[in-house]
């Protein structure tokens, strides 16, 4: 489908899942990848088993890169990523650097960290469910408001005269995507015949959406000036805009809905803690946040403000 004549993207029905950050982009299926028995052997590093379990953690660090990979793939490159970290544990066991402050301030960091990752799994991903988002998809679908799209096919040329020239052949019988391979300078559609799939209203440029609304199906238009050229427009069908299925949504919505618990899980929790600030510079700017904050109108947050809390990095 061409975007030749295409505006920005309207602010249609999938569009308004697009709240996911990254953060949760891939908290959803933490594990998919490896289905293996978590104590199965796939290789030894010194005699040390590296098991399936160690690449189901790996993956909460490369997750989002490996997104786009086969599986066969994603299964070496962790692997060979789990490897890596034992090969270099073990010569960091060998230059005595398993005890100290340094190594003890490292251990009890990443302690935290994995109760954070164990934290969102067990108590905020495992509390949004498929359900969840069928009732949200749901919600959405009944507040679409009817639209129409259009199929159509279009010639693009350089002047008025070739394109009258070639609706006066489509008039006598031409077939029109042959003509649109043969003359149209539209390179996104021209190869298949000067098809744009459907589309609505404010998705094309002003002059072409006009008079492509408002022929009726199966006709042709006169030609039509537009910034690109000259067109000449066919019509092929008129349907109202059906909602995109929700297969094909139901992660998204899961994503978004994850991050939506986790602020206000991250939010309760910071409100029941007692932190207190002792670096006096970040103790000044988190008070001229707090302070900004009340000062806001309700429901506006100002940008200096705290981020939400947020789940857990990736886990693909």
């Amino acid at each position: 489908m061409s975007t030749h004549l295409r505006t920005p993207a309207p602010r249609h029905f999938a569009r308004r899942w697009s709240l996911t950050t990254t953060f949760v982009l891939s908290a959803l299926v933490g594990g998919a990848t490896v289905a293996l028995a978590q104590d199965t052997a796939l290789a030894t590093v010194n005699g040390k088993p590296v098991a399936a379990a160690d690449l189901k953690l790996a993956e909460t660090e490369l997750g989002p890169e490996l997104a786009q990979l086969p599986e066969a793939s994603r299964r070496r490159i962790l692997l060979e990523y789990v490897i890596e970290n034992q090969i270099f544990a073990d010569a960091a066991d060998g230059a005595k650097l398993s005890t100290g402050a340094e190594y003890e301030q490292r251990m009890q960091y990443w302690r935290r960290r994995a109760l954070r990752d164990l934290y969102f799994e067990k108590t905020i991903r495992a509390s949004v469910s498929e359900a969840d988002a069928k009732a949200f998809y749901d919600e959405q679908v009944k507040a679409m408001k009817p639209e129409e799209e259009v199929k159509a096919r279009h010639i693009l040329v350089e002047d008025e005269a070739k394109a009258k020239e070639l609706a006066d052949k489509l008039g006598k019988g031409g077939d029109f995507a042959a003509l649109a391979k043969e003359f149209s300078k539209d390179p996104g559609s021209k190869e298949n015949g000067g098809d744009l799939g459907f589309f609505a209203k404010g998705q094309m440029v002003p002059e072409f959406e006009a008079a492509a609304f408002a022929l009726e199906k199966g006709k042709t238009s006169a030609p039509v000036k537009s910034n690109f050229g000259w067109h000449v427009i066919q019509v092929e069908d008129k349907r109202m805009r059906q909602p995109p299925p929700f297969d094909g949504l139901k992660e998204r919505i899961i994503n978004s809905l994850l991050q939506k618990k986790a602020q206000t899980v991250g939010g309760e929790l910071r409100t029941a803690a007692k932190i207190e600030y002792i670096d006096p510079e970040i103790k000044k700017a988190v008070e001229a946040e707090k302070a900004a904050a009340a000062a806001a109108p309700a429901g506006v947050t100002p940008a200096a403000a705290p981020a939400q809390s947020k789940a857990p990095p990736a886990k693909k």
